[in-house]
């Protein structure tokens, strides 16, 4: 069986609603994102953060989670630590999605059986929701993190732009048109929906 993991990437959160704290905020979407990825049948779960944020992402880990520490959260980066670690397919995922179905991040997974990259955009733009790819990572990967990815620049940078699948795209909690998107009858997000009052 191959084996896959899908990661959480810890980047930074820009915008937090008025009245709720910055930093627990940005725990909260990540521990809901964590928590789903933990879930997930045939992959493994991890996270990626800059040093400086070991102390979330320890903090949200589920017992055994791999935290990898990576110089900067690209894309290239991440893939790199996951190759190391053994993996032959990888995905990263935004840390501020707490609400992505599971069924969307195998989606992204999908495409890898017949293309060695493919992403999810977020919806609305600008960044992606994730990225994944076969390990090690395509050496015509072009620098990139999920906030400033396009999918029509990484088609660019691949030798067909058949190489780079897509997968349906998902909203990241960046703003407040994004949180009145949020649908309390959806299960799962439930540290976010806490901290928002219920």
């Amino acid at each position: 069986m191959t084996r896959r993991v899908v990661i959480a990437v810890l980047g930074e959160v820009r915008w937090h609603p008025p009245g709720v704290d910055a930093a627990a905020w940005r725990a909260a979407l990540a521990e809901d994102l964590v928590d789903l990825l933990a879930t997930l049948n045939e992959v493994e779960p991890a996270i990626a953060a800059l040093p400086a944020d070991r102390a979330l992402a320890e903090s949200v880990a589920w017992p055994s989670m791999p935290v990898y520490d990576v110089p900067d959260l690209s894309a290239g980066a991440i893939f790199a630590v996951a190759a190391k670690d053994g993996y032959e397919q990888a995905a990263a995922v935004a840390g501020d999605a707490p609400d992505v179905p599971g069924l969307l991040v195998g989606k992204l997974l999908r495409p890898l059986t017949t293309r060695p990259l493919a992403v999810a955009p977020a919806d609305p733009g600008p960044g992606l929701l994730g990225v994944a790819a076969r390990l090690p990572a395509p050496d015509w990967l072009p620098a990139f993190d999920l906030d400033s990815g396009a999918l029509a620049e990484i088609r660019a940078a691949a030798p067909r732009p058949a190489d780079v699948g897509s997968s349906p795209p998902w909203r990241r909690l960046r703003t407040p048109a994004d949180l009145a998107t949020l649908d309390p009858a959806v299960e799962g997000w439930d540290t976010t929906r806490a901290l928002l009052g219920g």
